[in-house]
């Protein structure tokens, strides 16, 4: 279960998402409906003092809850600390989360500014999400090759301050907790197990090997390589003497512990169906997972209907360009491109260097598009070795910019990858995408800080998938491979429609996925062999895509329908981005209150 209102990384989003909308319909979970309290005597000012309170304090104990996501935004007052992985933690957060809930329902928002009645429904929206995780247990699965405390540890040198002896400290008090951290998650897992919630079995045998490869990688002693010049020359010998010793001592056995406990212990009794509906509840399971992740109420089979015509649409885009192209059909011209070596990269580094050199190319043009774009630091690097399955991602920085914001990018077998869709991931992950949206909402004022912080996942991807063709937009993508790569792409979010609901609510095999994957075209073997597992292991994620970026999309034509030469695009993206992060239905009724402004006689209204 997500601890905090933040994420720790996109994956595009690669880890835990903390927001989500209503609770799921079904389930035994008794609570007030927002604004139906009784209207309160109290003046708007008072109550309004009452909210902001219970947000400062419900923020604080969240983040006070998860250390780690304090150290992620910068606020080091516990960065020696761990987190929690416990059953008891999870608890006492779903004991938190009803109590908070409970106190903000009761406020009434009569009189409020939209703002302010926007922060009310979003923390309603996020915590009646986290309620209905609870009630599903889906804490108990904690897990997969994407995600889990295996892989979030072992970026645990690249998430941490090390510029100070007290940092290098803290740094050393962290891995002490390693193996508590290990033992806390074996707890949840065995109770996952006798509770019949287990991830699917194929994915789980994947994780030992993760496990061996950080065990050979250790990247734990990487801190000991190169010292900032602030340590003394001193206190880097005794430093390191520590962190050797709890590695070795402590970290490399913890590890060693669960990578057999999941191989002998675990993965055995995972499940043998790849699909969330064979769980317990497991059709509610997915449809609060399609909730949680596309802010909608779409039925699993109108979302699988949804793809299927967005495949049909984007190929005839594919078609169109294969014969602008020169070639007779689409078939000939995918030929063409996947056979042409100079497509295929020669280096791990090559795919880097593209994606170095596409978000440097976009930097300058940022003004075109955007009022506001803020210049937070951002670097490109490989993915580890020992984390081969993951995508390519994004990871925020500090909003201070002391610790640069990550685009980590997938390289493993690059022999059999290829570089056409580079510049569109480029953009996706960096800027105008993930990079631009999260840097700006970290730095928005005058909103209570939990806005600041929080994802909503529809709409970070969908403003990510939105923002690859705003290249297209300014004069890029004129190579027709290029072109292609970021239609190909889009194809893909489009198959993600069709694969992950026909995985966990039609009952398709793997085979039958893979199946319709490969025939669409729409990814190399390894992407296909990646991307299915992924939708195996976090289901709804992959729907997130192509629904936000539709919503978004579909919310620029209505402004300008209604505006006509009145719209501006610029003030339109600054509107979007400047509210933060917000389920669907909030982004369209304040993207809609923003179109009767921009109309004449707007005051008069």
């Amino acid at each position: 279960m997500a601890k905090s209102l933040s994420v720790f990384g996109l994956a595009c989003l690669c880890l835990q998402i903390a927001s989500g909308p209503a609770v799921a319909k079904g389930l035994n979970v008794h609570l007030p409906d927002a604004h139906l309290s009784s209207p309160s005597t109290d003046s708007v000012a008072a109550r309004l003092a009452t909210q902001n309170t219970l947000f400062s304090e419900q923020f604080e104990d969240d983040m006070k809850s998860s250390p780690e996501s304090e150290t992620a935004r910068g606020d080091y007052r516990d960065n020696a600390l761990l987190d929690d992985y416990s059953l008891a933690a999870s608890t006492k957060q779903n004991a938190a989360d009803r109590t908070y809930r409970a106190k903000l329902a009761a406020i009434s928002t009569g009189g409020f500014s939209e703002q302010d009645r926007l922060s009310h429904d979003l923390l309603l929206h996020v915590l009646d999400n986290r309620i209905a995780d609870s009630a599903l247990k889906d804490y108990e699965m904690p897990i997969s090759q994407m995600q889990g405390i295996h892989n979030s540890l072992a970026d645990l040198p690249n998430s941490v301050p090390l510029d100070t002896v007290q940092h290098y400290e803290d740094y050393i008090a962290r891995l002490h907790q390693i193996p508590r951290a290990f033992e806390q998650t074996i707890e949840v897992l065995r109770q996952g197990e006798k509770d019949g919630l287990m991830p699917a079995r194929i994915l789980l045998e994947q994780i030992p090997a993760q496990c061996e490869g950080t065990i050979a990688e250790d990247p734990f002693l990487a801190p000991t390589k190169n010292f900032p010049a602030s340590v003394p020359d001193e206190a880097q010998k005794r430093l390191t003497e520590k962190i050797e010793q709890a590695v070795n001592s402590e970290v490399l056995p913890a590890y060693r512990y669960f990578a057999d406990f999941i191989a002998k212990d675990y993965a055995p009794h995972g499940r043998t169906t790849i699909g969330l509906n064979s769980l317990p509840d497991g059709a509610r399971l997915y449809q609060q997972a399609i909730r949680e992740q596309t802010t909608t109420d779409m039925a699993p089979a109108e979302i699988h209907a949804l793809g299927l015509r967005e495949v049909e649409r984007i190929n005839g885009l594919l078609n169109a360009l294969a014969l602008k192209a020169g070639y007779k059909d689409l078939s000939s011209f995918r030929t063409g491109l996947n056979n042409d070596p100079k497509y295929v990269p020669k280096s791990p580094d090559q795919i880097v260097d593209d994606f170095r050199r596409y978000v440097g190319q976009m930097q300058p043009r940022l003004p075109e598009l955007f009022g506001v774009f803020p210049k937070t630091p951002l670097t490109v690097e490989a993915a580890p070795a020992s984390q081969p399955n993951n995508p390519t991602h994004y990871i925020f920085g500090t909003p201070d910019g002391t610790r640069p914001a990550r685009v980590v990018v997938a390289t493993s077998t690059y022999a059999h990858r290829k570089l056409l869709s580079d510049e569109t991931q480029a953009y996706h992950e960096g800027i105008p995408g993930h990079h631009l949206q999260i840097s700006i909402q970290q730095r928005l004022t005058g909103l209570p800080e939990f806005r600041l912080h929080v994802i909503n996942n529809a709409y970070a991807e969908g403003w990510a998938v939105y923002a690859e063709a705003l290249g297209k937009e300014i004069g890029f993508f004129q190579d027709p491979a290029s072109d292609y790569g970021r239609l190909n792409l889009e194809l893909m979010r489009a198959v993600r429609l069709v694969v992950d609901t026909g995985i966990h609510s039609e009952g398709w095999t793997r085979e039958q996925a893979v199946a319709y994957f490969r025939e669409s075209g729409a990814g190399d073997e390894p992407t296909i062999q990646a991307e299915i597992n992924r939708y195996i292991a976090w289901p709804a994620q992959g729907l997130s895509y192509q629904i936000g970026k539709l919503k978004i999309l579909d919310l620029r034509n209505r402004a300008q329908q209604q505006l006509g030469s009145r719209f501006d695009l610029r003030a339109f993206h600054d509107e979007i981005l400047s509210g933060g992060s917000l389920p669907l239905d909030m982004l369209e009724a304040r993207v809609t209150n923003w179109i009767r402004s921009q109309l004449p006689n707007a005051a008069s209204r």
